[in-house]
């Protein structure tokens, strides 16, 4: 069942009695279908979201934060975290991802949702208890393993360049593919990630790093014009030059099939990054030489010298874990 949880009870009881709809939206929903466990419960109140939280923590004697800035609250309850808030409508400035927001319906909150997996929803009312609501067919594309954007997809990036981001994460998680239009959509926009800090970047980022095959995220951030906003340096590596008859391995392929194989046999997500930066010294060292052909003398200690800045760029932790990935770097042309 999948409102089996005592507390969907407990919400069902408030919002009748305060007269109001509610839904569990987003995330709780699709990782249900796709067999995850989940923490994260998201509730949608048309109407306020804060009173339905107030209310439902009288009920239960259980704390509740609220966060008037965003008209939100979050209750937590026997280990259990649900978060309240308002369906609204948004719109968007070009130099900012904070939307203007207003009341809306279920379906104006649920329209500007990043994707339609994540926009479906279940009825919390008794009368349509636990009753999905997909109106953009979240399901189907659940069943097909695609990410594609409830509404125009250049739209969608535009409004908030993250979401670029989270397409690649999901894809790269999930093993899904990025639905054709969407993905041109991604390209269109690419350049708009420049509006979005480096934290929120980096917590994709690392996301990214720690899916099964975090190839899958990295090879669709290159293909859609992501990379060279966010990782210019592995960019570059991207590509084979010939001269007569020499040629070089494509570097940046390389590095996905290396770093692959390091997920494969370890979690260690600092050893991750150690593989996606361990021959990052190769486009500043490469050379030709007419007698042996390419060269790329020195770049694992280059490549070693160049983590500190990657690191402080990528908002990554300066202290032991970049030492550890540094000394990778340095040491990986070494034998065992």
């Amino acid at each position: 069942m999948p409102l089996s949880h005592p507390i969907f009870q407990h919400i069902s009881e408030v919002v009748d009695r305060l007269g109001v709809e509610a839904y569990v939206v987003g995330g709780y929903v699709r990782d249900h279908y796709l067999g995850r466990p989940s923490t994260d419960i998201d509730v949608v109140v048309v109407g306020s979201g804060v009173a339905v939280a107030e209310e439902l923590g009288r009920v239960l004697q259980a704390k509740v934060t609220i966060y008037r800035t965003y008209g939100t609250a979050m209750l937590r309850w026997q280990g259990t975290g649900v978060e309240f808030v308002g369906a609204r409508k948004e719109s968007y400035s070009p130099e900012s991802r904070n939307p203007q927001v207003e009341p809306g319906s279920l379906e104006d909150d649920q329209r500007r949702r990043d994707f339609t997996i994540n926009a479906m929803a279940w009825s919390l009312n008794r009368d349509s208890f636990g009753e999905l609501v997909d109106p953009f067919e979240g399901m189907y594309d659940l069943e097909d393993c695609i990410i594609r954007t409830p509404c125009d997809p250049e739209k969608t990036f535009s409004d908030d360049p993250l979401r670029m981001m989270r397409a690649v994460r999901f894809a790269s998680q999930l093993g899904f593919d990025i639905d054709d239009e969407t993905f041109e959509g991604i390209i269109a926009q690419a350049h708009r990630i420049e509006i979005i800090t480096k934290e929120r970047i980096s917590v994709e980022l690392s996301k990214i790093m720690a899916s099964p095959a975090p190839s899958i995220g990295l090879t669709l951030m290159r293909s859609a014009g992501l990379l060279k906003y966010v990782l210019p340096e592995l960019d570059r590596m991207a590509g084979v030059e010939r001269r007569g008859r020499h040629a070089h391995k494509d570097n940046f392929e390389h590095t996905m099939k290396v770093l692959d194989n390091v997920a494969k046999k370890s979690d260690d997500i600092w050893l991750r990054w150690a593989a996606l930066f361990h021959d990052i010294g190769k486009p500043v060292t490469k050379a030709y030489d007419r007698n042996l052909g390419w060269t790329f003398h020195q770049h694992e200690a280059v490549g070693s010298k160049m983590i500190p800045q990657l690191f402080r760029r990528l908002k990554l932790p300066t202290n032991e874990p970049m030492r550890f990935v540094q000394k990778m770097v340095f040491l990986h042309m070494r034998p065992i």
